[in-house]
Order: structure tokens, then sequence, then C-alpha cells
């Protein structure tokens, strides 16, 4: 059969805009031209795929279950057509990287630097989300590549783990825990925390630790992000409880970096790519890079 992208690319812009007007302005067609497409695409399938009335347009039942399909041919398709005007245009690549804004402060800045070096010509674009959003990026095809905390397994989703990273006490000074090569979680009992919101992955994996425990924690003051946390730190305001991959001693004056123990709690960063999908050049030199990068910095622990 023969592949009709015209027709695919049609009926994702309506049924994304859920109009033909808007569809038809977006792609530059009139919208007997639009209509044309749709009819084409549909006799093809031998499928209704929208239902279209003077108000509005809804997708039938065949159209709901194939519209996910639909997307991921038309991203793909344009992906890979931007891919070779972009390489004939510059003689490099790029490609988009989607990851947790908690890696943004030492862990991916690093991986950047190197990339940058192996491949100069080369641009990354860059999605900082959550890691929810990650894998949905991932999944959507919006980013090539996700570096996320693990979670539920997705099969349609790779995941190669790269490093644990332990929790660990953000803590200003003077304070009275500040001299301590350890602390326990019990010794936080009393102390002014802050902890980031309880949607942030990093939160709902240290309650779910905790509580297999018996462990609980209340935190004063409560923030979306992690720099927000360090920033209160800095200003004295109590101690925090982040990713060790987050601060390192001598990022911020006043602020020290003690492991937590009694458990040591510790999330297991991953990188995500689709399964089945080849992955453009420019992506596939990150991938490896990172491989290695991780590799290496395991078998120097």
């Amino acid at each position: 059969m023969k592949i009709d992208f015209d027709g695919l690319q049609a009926f994702v812009c309506v049924a994304e805009l859920s109009s033909f007007v808007k569809a038809a302005q977006q792609l530059h067609l009139t919208q007997t031209a639009l209509t044309r497409r749709i009819q084409k695409l549909e006799s093809l399938l031998d499928a209704r795929l929208l239902d279209r009335t003077t108000r509005k347009v809804e997708l039938t039942a065949t159209g709901r279950d194939f519209l996910p399909q639909a997307r991921h041919l038309v991203l793909d398709a344009t992906r890979t057509l931007t891919r070779v005007r972009d390489k004939a245009q510059t003689g490099g690549g790029h490609f988009t990287l989607a990851c947790v804004p908690s890696l943004t402060t030492h862990v991916l800045p690093e991986l950047i630097r190197a990339y940058a070096q192996q491949s100069p010509g080369n641009a990354l674009r860059l999605l900082d989300a959550s890691s929810h959003d990650v894998r949905a990026a991932v999944l959507d095809g919006q980013a090539e590549l996700g570096i996320a905390i693990n979670g539920e397994v997705h099969a349609e989703l790779e995941e190669v783990a790269l490093f644990e990273d332990p929790l660990t006490l953000l803590c200003p000074t003077p304070h009275a825990l500040q001299g301590r090569r350890t602390v326990g979680w019990t010794d936080l009992q009393g102390i002014d925390l802050i902890v980031v919101s309880s949607f942030m992955a990093t939160r709902m994996f240290l309650d779910y630790q905790l509580a297999q425990r018996g462990i609980r924690l209340h935190g004063h003051f409560e923030v979306q992000h992690h720099a927000t946390a360090i920033n209160l730190v800095a200003a004295g305001v109590g101690c925090a409880i982040l990713p060790s991959s987050t601060f390192e001693n001598g990022d911020r004056p006043h602020v020290v970096k003690i492991p937590l123990t009694g458990p040591v709690v510790k999330r297991r960063v991953t990188l995500l790519r689709r399964k089945q999908t080849s992955l453009s050049a420019a992506a596939e030199g990150f991938y490896q890079l990172t491989l290695r990068h991780f590799g290496k910095r395991r078998r120097a622990h």
C-alpha cells in the first residue's frame, strides 16, 4: 500500500485542532484541498476517520484508534526530512533530548560539554520536564532520547540504568548538624525541613522508601523545584533533602552536603529511547557517549 503522507498530515492536523478551517490555515491549503486529502486517505483505508457537521468535527471510533499511529508516522517522517535537510545545509545534525531538571546542575552540562567537543557541528535541543513528561516526550516522538528517574516500565521504551543517585542533606551554616560526617533519618526529627512538591519524582520516591521503613518526615516549607530548595538553604531557612547530583560542596557559600544513612536511599537515573526505532546520527552519538561516560564512572567506583 502506498503511504499517503499528505493525507496523514491533514488528518492529524484536523484531529488535533478539531477544525477544518484552522487546519487548512496551518497547512496553507484551501478547505477544498484539505477535504480532498482527507477523502483520499479515507478511500485508501476504506474507513471513515472524521464526522463533520456545520458546527464541529469529531473523530470516528476508527479515527480515534488510528490517530496515535498516524501521529507517529507524521512525526517520524517530518523528523527524518528535517535531519536530511539540515545535514545537507550545515554538514551537521541535531536532535532533541528530554531530561529531568534536577540533572541539569552538574550531570547534564558535563555530558553536553563532552558531546560538543565530540560533535562540534551538531545542535542539541533540550526539553527539561518532569520524569513523567520526559517519558511522554520520548513516546510521542518529541524527543529521541530522555534521561529520567526510574519509574513504571513501559512496553515501548528501552531503559538503560546510568547511575544510582543517593539522597543527601543540604545543611546551612552555621547549623547544629553541619559538622556531622553522616546524618540518620531519625536525626531530622524537629529540624526545619524544606521539601520538594509531592508531585515530583524525587519526593514520591522518598516518601515510598521511607514509608516502607516506618519513617515519616514533615517539611515546614514545600517548593516545586530543587533549585528553589537550594536557594532557601543558602538563605538559612532550613535543611533540604535532595539528590546528591543536584549539589556539590563549594557550589554555594554557607551550604554543606551531608550523606544520609540509616538507610541510604537512592534513586536510579535511566537513559530512555523508543524500542525498534532508529536514532538519528546526532542522537546516536550522544547515546553512545552517555553509555561510555557512565560505564567509566561505574568502573572508577
